[in-house]
């Protein structure tokens, strides 16, 4: 399908976008702009966990705008207060730090560990230890630890700091941990890596060696958070409480950027007036449509909803027995179908999809990820996991070696 017509020439070429033209979303529906609609598996990546246009979420948008939206954090407002209160209630720690995108609370999370490293652990050049794979955003410094070529390539010098270890292997973080380790900074399940679960008890494992070996175990819950794996968070699944967590994406109800980290007390108290910032960061209206959202997410049961339809989901995936698919992975609502490339690209199937009126992406050309919004009916999951299953099956059998790497080149090129 060539996506060619959809392209602007002012809009910058850093995302190749599925060519169609959307024009409105509702509760787990988009609409293009000839009006044809479909079901959303997407969620813009767990941003829009809670629907478009959520009735409390506009209305609670509608009205703060016309109150307060921007004042500066220089000064005291009404609705900052109590939206952080909330974050903390939920999580389970003791302050919080409000910032916009996901990738800002990464980031003031690695800078909370490296104060803390210094001032509490007496470390020189403290370093943090990550997980190969791991995706936590695009910013400079979260580049200079990713092991992913394409979100480095030409953006270098990297920052130092950072050793990895492989991704739910305990003994291989144990030994990345030296005396200079501030913390462990990982994604309790990897999103863009594919959707990948780490073995059961490996959470838990972390936090026991973070607490033998005096570290801080930090959880990036961007997009595993607030209901997406089945719980409140990932980490809940171990009963693991993490010294500081960093939440965004649903957190804004589908209408703002609004992130923040949330940490004890002995890791946020590194900060002091003027060590860290952001002029948009827990602006009032942010901070009004960020307590509403935790506010519908309790009141409308929606994580108790992503684990009950989400057992259906992955139920229906398993049963799924075709040659294309190489494996199921997933856990709550959030499932990664990983296929065989010499049958198809996750692309192919995406753009397949469309055809028959559901929406979703692709990551790592050989996963298709599943992550509808909470409010979608039963009804229209399987509506929509039969389009998977149909738009697959059409792969039925294994094209040459050349013509699958010439299909991923194109798409690369694209």
């Amino acid at each position: 399908m060539d996506s060619s017509a959809f392209r602007n020439s002012h809009v910058a070429r850093n995302y190749d976008p599925l060519p169609v033209m959307l024009a409105r979303g509702q509760g787990a529906y988009l609409w293009d702009v000839e009006g044809r609609r479909y079901i959303d598996m997407m969620s813009a990546y767990s941003a829009v966990s809670l629907g478009h246009a959520h009735p409390r979420i506009l209305a609670t948008l509608s009205e703060q705008a016309q109150r307060l939206a921007v004042p500066s954090r220089a000064f005291c407002d009404d609705r900052l207060g109590p939206f952080l209160d909330e974050l903390c209630k939920v999580t389970g720690l003791d302050a919080a730090l409000p910032m916009n995108s996901g990738a800002e609370a990464v980031e003031t999370a690695i800078k909370a560990a490296r104060r803390w490293g210094h001032r509490v652990k007496g470390i020189a050049d403290p370093e943090i230890v990550v997980a190969d794979g791991n995706f936590h955003g695009r910013t400079t410094t979260i580049i200079s630890f990713s092991s992913e070529s394409e979100y480095r390539d030409g953006f270098g010098p990297f920052m130092p700091g950072f050793r990895a270890a492989r991704f739910g292997d305990l003994a291989a973080f144990e030994a990345a941990v030296t005396p200079n380790t501030a913390a462990i900074l990982v994604e309790p399940i990897q999103g863009e890596a594919g959707v990948i679960v780490p073995p059961d008890g490996w959470l838990a494992g972390l936090r026991r060696l973070c607490d033998e070996r005096g570290v801080l175990l930090l959880l990036d819950e961007v997009q595993s958070g607030l209901g997406r794996s089945g719980t409140w968070f990932a980490f809940e699944h171990e009963k693991v409480l993490p010294d500081g967590v960093m939440l965004g994406k649903a957190l804004g109800g589908g209408v703002l950027p609004v992130s923040a980290f949330v940490a004890k007390s002995e890791v946020m108290d590194v900060f002091t007036p003027g060590s860290h910032g952001s002029t948009f960061g827990g602006n009032t209206l942010a901070a009004a449509v960020g307590l509403e959202a935790l506010r519908v997410i309790r009141d409308e049961r929606l994580v108790e909803r992503s684990q009950a339809l989400g057992a259906r989901m992955l139920q229906r995936l398993n049963a799924m027995r075709m040659p294309a698919i190489r494996e199921i992975r997933g856990r709550g609502l959030w499932a990664g179908v990983e296929l065989d490339p010499r049958y198809a690209s996750a692309r192919e199937v995406c753009e397949s999809l469309i055809d028959r009126g559901v929406l979703t992406t692709a990551t790592h050309r050989t996963v298709v990820r599943l992550a509808p919004p909470f409010v979608i009916s039963q009804e229209d999951l399987d509506l929509a996991l039969d389009a998977v299953e149909a738009a697959i099956s059409t792969f039925d059998a294994p094209r040459d070696v050349g013509d699958a790497a010439a299909v991923a080149d194109q798409q690369l090129e694209a």
